[in-house]
């Protein structure tokens, strides 16, 4: 580890096998705390290369616990985390809209570290036990069109990293990661980023990937579409800009998409949402980051008819019917 690091230090980079071979080193428990801290810092200076994160994604994929849910063709909605904006549960209550719009959706999660409030924390704040039985996980995708995977029960191999990232607080390039992770691997995904450069090199992994996939970014820095400001869509088809009035939505305040000062504020804030009751500008965040997963999905189905099939799921009370199927199968 002394030899990468110094070759970091001065500005180098890795390549494919040995940012692979790194990692895998990191897992087996070969560095301690203090060298992973260093080598985590290097991502906070400089951006990750193409072949670090295709050698850091075939590491973590190698040593995770593969989960066979393909043929459910479902989607995974999720940010890379690290915009510090401390939003409440926007992709999570998002995936229950889509789930309840009638499609599948696997949500790999883990606990918030740059946030109050991940997918994970507020999942156990609803009585969710976390399982990698298979069994479980294909009863509950098949019954509520959602299953749940906890980050740690099947990339075991970040248990080494799990102390340091808390520790540091910030954004790590494992946020770049966890998107790219998921053990289904699915072959739909929508990811939001919190810079444009990582967006677009999200861009060339997926091209590489295949499968369908749309990478979001509003432009004053949210890792999902906010509403606050211009965002971007980048998928197959190349890179658009959307203004939030264009579309039919009001622009909002950042303040409107505050998660709180704790985890029991922000899944106050998701129930309301999930129950219909919550702000508009709430509501709308939710609808039209569940209407792009949609139509990534299936893209013949324009986004109009998409934000009509998200307003649709979450009014008629039907993403709430697939949330509360989910907590009985999964509590």
């Amino acid at each position: 580890m002394k030899e990468i690091l110094y070759r970091l230090f001065e500005h180098q980079y890795l390549n494919r096998n040995e940012a692979k071979e790194t990692l895998q080193n990191m897992a087996a428990g070969k560095y301690n705390q203090a060298q992973i801290a260093a080598f985590v810092s290097v991502y906070l200076m400089r951006n990750i290369t193409l072949e670090e994160l295709t050698g850091f994604r075939e590491a973590l994929l190698g040593l995770c616990l593969p989960v066979d849910l393909q043929q459910y063709n479902p989607i995974d909605i999720v940010g890379t985390g690290g915009d510090n904006k401390n939003t409440f549960n926007i992709s999570t209550a998002s995936c229950f809209v889509v789930a309840g719009a009638g499609y599948k959706v696997v949500k790999h999660g883990n606990y918030g570290a740059t946030s109050i409030s991940g997918a994970s924390n507020v999942m156990e704040m609803h009585g969710v036990k976390f399982t990698a039985d298979i069994g479980k996980l294909r009863k509950s995708i098949e019954e509520s069109n959602l299953a749940y995977l906890h980050a740690p029960l099947f990339n075991p191999a970040l248990k080494t990293v799990a102390g340091v990232r808390k520790e540091l607080g910030v954004r790590t390039f494992f946020n770049v990661l966890g998107p790219l992770v998921n053990p289904v691997t699915p072959k739909n995904n929508l990811l939001g980023v919190f810079n444009l450069s990582m967006g677009r090199l999200y861009y060339y992994v997926y091209q590489q990937l295949g499968g369908n996939f749309a990478v979001v970014h509003s432009l004053d820095g949210y890792d999902e579409i906010s509403l606050t400001s211009e965002f971007k869509v980048i998928t197959k088809s190349g890179e658009q800009l959307f203004h939030p009035e264009e579309i039919g939505f009001p622009r909002i305040a950042q303040t409107d998409l505050s998660g709180g000062n704790s985890v029991e504020e922000a899944a106050k804030i998701f129930d309301n949402v999930m129950n219909n009751c919550s702000t508009t500008p709430q509501k709308n965040t939710v609808i039209i980051n569940s209407a792009f997963a949609i139509t990534t999905i299936d893209p013949t189905i324009s986004l109009h008819e998409a934000i009509a099939m998200a307003n649709e799921s979450l009014e008629s009370g039907a993403a709430l019917g697939k949330l509360r199927k989910f907590l009985i199968l999964n509590s």
